[in-house]
C-alpha cells in the first residue's frame, strides 16, 4: 500500500510540475545553472548566483506534500550546520505553494537554511525539475557539479561535494 501511494504521489508531482507550461532543458554539469531571484519566506529576496558568490550551493526543490522531503530536509540540517562556515549554502526552494503552507512546514521541521518561494513554479521549470525532491549542486565557481533526483541521505549529499570544502 505504501509503495502504491509513493508511486501515485510521484506521478502526481510530475504532472503538477509540468501542468502549467513546457519544461526547459535541464542544466548540464560544467555549465552555470539558470540565475533567479525569488522571495525569501522570512522576507527579502534571494538572488542566485550573485548572493552566493564563492559558496558551495545546494538548490533543493521541495513541497510539503512530497513523501520524502520532510525526512530529507531534517537530515540535512546537521550537514548545513557543520559545513556552513566552510562555505556551504542550502537553498530550500518551495515549489508552487503559498507562503503559509511553506512556513508551517518549515516551522514544524525546524530547519535553518533559507527557504525561497517559487509560487508559480517558474524556476523549477527553468531547472527542468520533474519530481520532488530534486537537488542541484553548484561549485564555488558557479558551475553545476551534480544533481540528485529523489530522496538523498547526508552521505549522498556530502559525496556530491567531496573535496570542495
Amino acid at each position: 500500500m505504501v509503495k502504491t501511494i509513493t508511486i501515485v504521489l510521484t506521478i502526481a508531482s510530475v504532472l503538477l510540475l509540468n501542468a502549467c507550461g513546457e519544461s526547459s532543458p535541464q542544466p548540464q554539469n560544467g555549465q552555470p545553472p539558470p540565475a533567479f531571484a525569488l522571495p525569501l519566506l522570512d522576507g527579502g529576496t534571494s538572488r542566485f548566483p550573485e548572493d552566493y558568490a564563492n559558496r558551495l550551493v545546494a538548490i533543493r526543490f521541495w513541497a510539503d506534500w512530497c513523501p520524502f522531503c520532510e525526512s530529507e530536509m531534517q537530515a540535512l540540517q546537521p550537514v548545513f550546520e557543520q559545513y556552513r562556515e566552510q562555505g556551504l549554502e542550502i537553498l530550500a526552494v518551495n515549489v508552487r505553494q503559498d507562503p503559509e503552507t511553506a512556513a508551517a512546514f518549515i516551522q514544524k521541521l525546524g530547519v535553518g537554511y533559507p527557504t525561497l518561494l517559487d509560487q508559480e513554479g517558474e524556476v523549477a521549470r527553468r531547472y527542468g525539475v520533474l519530481g520532488l525532491p530534486t537537488t542541484y549542486f553548484v561549485a564555488r565557481d558557479g558551475r553545476l557539479i551534480g544533481k540528485i533526483i529523489g530522496e538523498s541521505t547526508p552521505e549522498m549529499f556530502l559525496s556530491m561535494l567531496e573535496g570542495r570544502f
